[in-house]
């Protein structure tokens, strides 16, 4: 428990699989297997992927071991494996629990699968990195390019029909929805796909396509086919998209609010209210 005491999120996600199973004895076996038989957050997270990605070609094992190898490689994994839990819980108010995106959520499973196929992208492990983007492709409905670079802080809502290119950056702290593309043009080679900024919000069912630039804290409205750069801290939304004003808040992404007109200065939003200290 040591290791759980010198890290809060962990040390919550026991917790509070401890009191679900006491609530839920049907589930007890499920949260016992899953978190609860576990000394770090980095091995339940490796023993879920790999129950969800198996396959005849990597099993369970094989595949613990590789996600093993990377988060125990890089630490800068872990750091953003925390900061995605973070994110998906002072940003989703149907996120009550820091553990109920490691249990349930198909986006943060994703994501936290792209970072390992991302790491063996980078040790130049291709073929593997390819295999497990279409394995996560399959699982999850979320085709993230293990080229891609993502920041951390990352919320994908519902995650459904998310595609990201092999040469789209994102910035920290962004936030999209389903049916997001952050795509290429179809005409171009090499760097061909969008650079996002942090704090960016996107909303469901948005195109954004081409070696473009989205400014920190811009916001695109669902339904956006964005096709130029946007400014940042600008909203733009239409298809072709247009800005059409300015966010209330400096990083729209830890907000949430898809409206166009969004609240008024000075109201405390969830995710100041719930973000640790």
């Amino acid at each position: 428990m040591d290791a759980a005491y010198d890290d809060p999120i962990w040390a919550s996600i026991r917790a509070e699989a401890e009191e679900a199973a006491e609530q839920e004895p049907m589930l007890a076996s499920f949260l016992y297997s899953v978190v609860l038989y576990h000394k770090r957050l980095e091995d339940a997270l490796s023993f879920i992927l790999a129950s969800k990605l198996e396959s005849t070609t990597l099993p369970a094992l094989t595949l613990r071991d590789l996600i093993g190898k990377a988060v125990d490689s890089d630490p800068d994994i872990g750091v953003a494996i925390r900061a995605d839990i973070d994110a998906f819980y002072t940003r989703d108010p149907a996120c009550r629990f820091f553990s109920t995106p490691l249990l349930y959520f198909k986006g943060f499973h994703a994501i936290q699968a792209y970072r390992v196929a991302h790491y063996y992208w980078v040790q130049h492990r291709q073929p593997l990195a390819l295999y497990m983007q279409s394995r996560i492709s399959e699982v999850f409905a979320v085709d993230v390019h293990p080229g891609a670079r993502l920041g951390k802080g990352i919320f994908f809502d519902h995650a459904t029909s998310i595609v990201i290119g092999e040469t789209a950056v994102v910035g920290d702290n962004f936030s999209m929805l389903h049916e997001v593309t952050l795509g290429g043009t179809g005409r171009e080679a090499g760097d061909r796909h969008p650079k996002v900024g942090k704090g960016v919000l996107i909303g469901a069912g948005a195109k954004v396509l081409g070696n473009i630039t989205i400014g920190e804290g811009a916001k695109i409205g669902s339904g956006s086919v964005v096709l130029e750069d946007v400014a940042p801290h600008s909203v733009v939304v239409g298809v072709p998209a247009k800005p059409v004003g300015q966010p209330a808040y400096p990083l729209p992404a830890l907000e949430m609010d898809h409206r166009i007109k969004d609240a008024a200065k000075g109201e405390t939003s969830r995710a100041q209210e719930q973000s640790p200290s």
